[in-house]
């Protein structure tokens, strides 16, 4: 799929996709000038006002990333993870949701993530579960950052987003390794 001619949207659009760096998928999201203010809104939301520790909310993410099988998706978070202090090990755990040497809380988020993507609930007992480390407000927090990160994998998956051509990585940093652009 081609991306959208930027040059055709309205200033604001224009400038929301710049803010962020020109990423491919704030790019294609253009596809829809109706609904990306709003998508980006909630985005925003779920990685800067979302009170899950930074290292589970991006636990959760690369797992939906990989369930999902959106190498865009698991490229830029595994990315983010490393920033904000995942080690190698719990990434390499998203990838399989395995939890095999992972804290409790790590294990907890990685579990429920599979549960939701799976099930789309959890019941009383894997609330408990992560109620032991987590915070109600917490908890409703992963369960929107999942549900977010389904609807961004579907479409990066529908619209086939890759790194092609892309600039900086999130944040400015450059990734362990340098840059992917077979993803």
């Amino acid at each position: 799929m081609e991306y959208p001619d930027l040059s055709a949207l309205p200033a604001e659009l224009q400038e929301e996709v710049t803010a962020r760096g020109s990423l491919n998928v704030f790019r294609m999201l253009m596809h829809s000038p109706a609904l990306a203010p709003g998508v980006l809104a909630l985005g925003d939301a779920v990685l800067g006002r979302n009170s899950l520790p930074d290292p589970l909310r991006e636990l959760a993410i690369v797992r939906v990333g990989h369930v999902y099988r959106a190498a865009y998706e698991v490229h830029h978070h595994e990315n983010i993870a490393r920033l904000v202090g995942v080690g190698e090990e719990a990434i390499a755990a998203a990838a399989t949701g395995s939890s095999e040497n992972l804290s409790a809380a790590e294990a907890a988020v990685l579990s429920a993530t599979d549960r939701l993507l799976a099930r789309h609930s959890l019941d009383d007992a894997e609330r408990k579960e992560l109620l032991a480390f987590l915070t109600v407000n917490q908890l409703a927090d992963l369960v929107i950052t999942v549900g977010f990160y389904q609807l961004i994998c579907d479409f990066l998956n529908t619209f086939e987003v890759t790194t092609a051509g892309e600039g900086a990585p999130p944040y400015g940093e450059t990734p362990p390794g340098g840059s992917d652009e077979s993803r």
